[in-house]
């Protein structure tokens, strides 16, 4: 079977894809994966040919590169329908040259699900976040700024649509290719106890998988000091103030204390550290969060999912109305408490609810009944097997 897969380029939204891409290529089938460089290596681990997208990205101004920085929902979706215009003649040919069975889309690609549709080819639906309809919507709590970007946005988004419609896109709006239809075949990287609304969502349709992750033993024993994992992901991560908070909650403390800042901020920034802090641009997060006792996330999806699925307790820092909407679901299920905007403000508020996590024994449990729940699901192979029932 010959599948062509789409991403865009964010790590939330390709690792999850690893392990399913690793597996199906096992299996014997010819993937054909379009992404970016940023991932050419991690891509082509798993085995799948790996087609660099990269130079069919529009240019960007100073402007449009802040307002992805900020994750504007506007400049994303702008983009992404001008990517799809600018890819169009490329994939046309070499899909008419492939011959896939289907095609792999992420729930964000705008590109990888319209040209799926114009080729009239099976399409799959790759969902790292949770599942939104008009029920699960609900958990969304954006902030006056998203509201004001979306809507003073959607003359630029109406511009963009229009250009699509003469290559033969016919799009009426960017919500209807970014929500999920119930007609379309979805795969979602969570368990259906932890998707909001999971029996709104039609079963033959939608293949509930749980986090898709490599598993790591977990490390951590009694006796130990404990660890404290900081991070809030590879997208707005740039906090000096925050990080600060942390380093300085943390000094003289019975706990270490490990902040993973991406490639942006520079950990020199922070000064002399105490010796229980230590900064990465980088670290395996897997392998970490083995061995740590909590974790402080930005609760993007893949992050949160990979701490509950090790068992970690979780303090909850969210960013986005997206981040939100994972934030209220954690602490529904008991495994994680927020920190607010005014805590992440104050190293002793911060201090302090460190301390009450690392103490909370409740917390602990809902932690390990979620590491259950999500171990109980079938994980990238029935990921795998999904698509082979989908394309077969």
């Amino acid at each position: 079977m010959k599948i062509v897969w789409f991403c865009i380029p964010a790590y939330g939204h390709t690792n999850p894809t690893v392990e399913v891409v690793r597996e199906l290529v096992k299996r014997g089938h010819e993937i054909r994966y379009y992404s970016f460089e940023e991932f050419r290596e991690k891509i082509e681990d798993t085995g799948a040919a790996f087609v660099s997208i990269d130079s069919y990205l529009p240019p960007l101004d100073e402007k449009s590169q802040d307002r992805l920085k900020r994750v504007s929902t506007t400049e994303m979706s702008v983009q992404s329908f001008e990517t799809t215009a600018r890819l169009d003649p490329v994939l046309a040919k070499e899909l008419a040259e492939f011959q896939p069975s289907g095609v792999v889309s992420d729930s964000a690609c705008f590109w990888g699900k319209l040209t799926a549709i114009k080729q009239n080819l099976p399409l799959i639906c790759s969902t790292t976040t949770f599942a939104f309809n008009q029920y699960s919507s609900k958990y969304l709590r954006y902030s006056l700024s998203e509201l004001a970007d979306m809507a003073l946005g959607l003359p630029r988004m109406n511009t963009a649509i229009r250009k699509l419609k003469p290559l033969g896109y016919q799009v009426r709006s960017a919500l209807e290719i970014v929500q999920n239809s119930n007609d379309t075949n979805t795969i979602v990287y969570t368990s259906a106890r932890f998707q909001p609304f999971s029996e709104t969502f039609d079963s033959q349709h939608y293949r509930f998988v749980g986090p898709s992750v490599k598993d790591a033993p977990v490390t951590r024993q009694e006796g130990q000091r404990p660890l404290v994992y900081v991070s809030l992901g590879t997208v707005i991560n740039e906090r000096p103030d925050f990080y600060r908070c942390c380093v300085e909650a943390a000094r003289g403390e019975p706990f270490d204390l490990l902040i993973s800042c991406g490639k942006v901020f520079d950990p020199a920034a922070l000064g002399e550290l105490p010796e229980n802090v230590r900064v990465e641009h980088y670290v395996d997060q897997m392998e970490v969060l083995a061995g740590a006792n909590l974790f402080i996330t930005h609760c993007g999806m893949n992050s949160a999912s990979e701490g509950l699925y090790m068992a970690v307790p979780e303090l909850l820092y969210p960013q986005t109305g997206e981040q939100q909407a994972v934030a209220r679901r954690v602490c529904e299920m008991g495994a994680g408490r927020m920190l607010t905007k005014k805590e992440a403000q104050s190293p002793d508020d911060i201090r302090t609810a460190i301390r009450l996590a690392l103490m909370d024994e409740e917390l602990k449990k809902a932690a390990l009944a979620m590491r259950e729940d999500f171990r109980s699901c079938s994980g990238f192979k029935g990921a795998a097997d999904f698509v082979e029932e989908v394309f077969g």
